[in-house]
């Protein structure tokens, strides 16, 4: 499969490149989020060792070092006798390379586990062979904690030396449907419902089946990459997965405030405050907010959400059905899909919509911040706002069979006077996405009030 996307990401790397300044950079991001094939991507045709570091011994993985450099120098002396140390792997980089060259280390916390000294000695060597040499020196890794406390917090050894950082995100749903361009807008949604924008996890699909065929092939048996794929990030990422899952689970399932996430997994609160921030620090969870929220640091309106679609996928339709699945019984999650799979779908189609409506904004005004709105009995799924002009877009997204009608516009204008936010003066606009298209009733109204009218991904003109 072709690289997909990742252009702004390419761009930054090659600027950096073509500066000929000594570049330390940092790279980091969740597992299967496509760090390792944005850099190899990156480093073709260019001067460049790529090192993948693991969990054996540092002898092991200097003589893996050793055959690496032997052959990128054509030095089998070097490749035969090996390297003591990371030391003389730089001081040798300095002293044989005639230009400049580019050393990646992917998964670098590895060799932090493996050598708690492992940071001070790339300071080191940074320091005193790789920055003189003009060198560009690239650490990867998915473990996010421990990048961050051995490459960017201020006691880290590293700290100071790096030049940037980028902390890769998942694809978003435009750049995900890439991956399947021939498909159509509702049936990649279906996809993205279940995987996320991941890239590891969109290349698990087939584009030729549908969501429920593929849910069959590559999901539920146990034999499948995508099974097990959960518990695995968990473990590799977490000392004790078990209460993590069930904080997950109950997420999952629409228990969103603190409270009742300690009601449902029985959890003592102070603990589950505990993990769901090591949950929010690997970027598995978030606490989201209403976007028109002043002080979001003191608000009591949060509401936590899992970041990724595969992971809400995952604890709704395999982690609840192990025992039938370990069996090889598919019945009870197939029956489930078929009942609830809209549902989770709707809420992917309201992700997508607050995505897109900044494509819009020519039509609106520009947006400073999008999302969404609650309070204690509505909500409403669009919001974008531009505080320093009193602007304010509000919108629904319905994911269903039927045209949109009047009354969903009428409902929305009504909660619109809920919202407490640039009360005095605020100029109010109005955007519907609709799955199905809308009414002639509301096609006329919009005509004559300006209300923007979204079928699938497509403004209506």
């Amino acid at each position: 499969m072709n690289f997909i996307n990742r252009t702004n990401e390419l761009a930054d790397l090659e600027k950096r490149w073509k500066s000929g300044k000594p570049e330390l950079f940092i790279v980091y991001g969740k597992r299967r989020v496509g760090k390792t094939e944005l850099v190899k991507k990156f480093i073709q045709g260019k001067p460049a060792i790529y090192f993948l570091a693991d969990k054996r011994t540092m002898i092991d993985q200097l003589r893996e070092v050793s055959r690496l450099v032997g052959e990128a120098f054509g030095d089998p002396l070097i490749e035969k006798q090996g390297f003591g140390d990371w030391l003389e792997v730089f001081r040798y980089l300095q002293r044989n390379s005639k230009k400049r060259c580019i050393l990646v280390v992917d998964e670098f916390p590895y060799l932090a586990e493996v050598d708690s000294a492992a940071s001070s000695v790339f300071q080191k060597g940074w320091d005193e062979y790789l920055r003189a040499q003009q060198s560009m020196l690239i650490l990867m890794g998915s473990s996010i904690a421990m990048m961050e406390s051995e490459t960017l917090i201020q006691k880290a050894p590293l700290f100071g030396r790096r030049t940037g950082q980028l902390l890769l995100q998942p694809l978003s749903f435009s750049q995900s449907w890439q991956f399947f361009p021939k498909m159509s807008f509702v049936d990649f949604l279906e996809f993205y419902a279940v995987v996320g924008g991941m890239p590891a996890y969109l290349m698990q699909m087939e584009g030729l089946l549908s969501a429920e065929e593929n849910l069959v092939a590559h999901v539920l048996p146990k034999t499948e990459f995508l099974y097990n794929e959960i518990e695995f990030v968990l473990k590799e990422e977490l000392r004790e997965p078990k209460n993590y899952l069930s904080i997950l689970r109950a997420i999952s399932f629409g228990k969103r405030k603190l409270g009742e996430i300690v009601n449902e997994t029985g959890i003592d609160r102070t603990l589950v405050n505990k993990y769901l921030h090591t949950l929010a620090q690997l970027l598995i969870v978030e606490r989201e907010l209403p976007v028109t929220e002043k002080n979001p640091v003191k608000s009591r309106k949060g509401l936590y959400r899992l970041c990724d679609n595969f992971f809400r996928f995952w604890f709704q339709y395999v982690f609840p059905y192990k025992s039938d699945l370990e069996i090889g019984r598919h019945n009870e999650v197939l029956r489930k899909f078929r009942e609830q799979f809209n549902m989770l779908t709707a809420i992917a189609y309201e992700e997508v919509c607050r995505e897109l409506a900044p494509t819009w904004q020519d039509q609106l005004f520009p947006f400073e911040r999008v999302g969404k709105w609650w309070d204690k009995n509505e909500e409403i799924d669009v919001v974008a706002i531009n505080q320093r002009e009193n602007q304010i877009l509000l919108g629904e997204c319905k994911w269903s069979e039927k045209p949109v009608g009047t009354n969903i516009y009428e409902s929305l204008k009504k909660k619109a006077q809920l919202v407490d936010w640039g009360l005095e003066g605020r100029e109010e606009r109005y955007i519907l996405f609709s799955k199905s298209g809308f009414t002639a009733d509301m096609k006329k109204i919009a005509r004559e009030e300006k209300v923007l009218l979204v079928e699938k991904d497509r403004l209506m003109v």
